[in-house]
């Protein structure tokens, strides 16, 4: 699945949330699709969670 259609279902979802359960609803959408992608990262990537947060710059240098 290409990055904009992602962004497309993820934008429909958030548009339907504020729509339909006001601003509130957005706000909780928008924070379990964070966690989703979080999630969805680390099991892509294998790693841990300070892996993650340290990002990938690190290991460049």
């Amino acid at each position: 699945m290409s990055t904009a259609l992602v962004g497309l279902i993820a934008g429909m979802a958030l548009g339907f949330a504020g729509w339909f359960g006001g601003f509130g609803a957005f706000l909780l959408v928008a924070a379990l699709g964070a966690v989703g992608f979080v999630v969805g990262r680390l099991v892509d990537d294998g790693t841990d969670i300070r892996g993650f947060l340290v990002g990938r710059d690190r290991d460049r240098r």
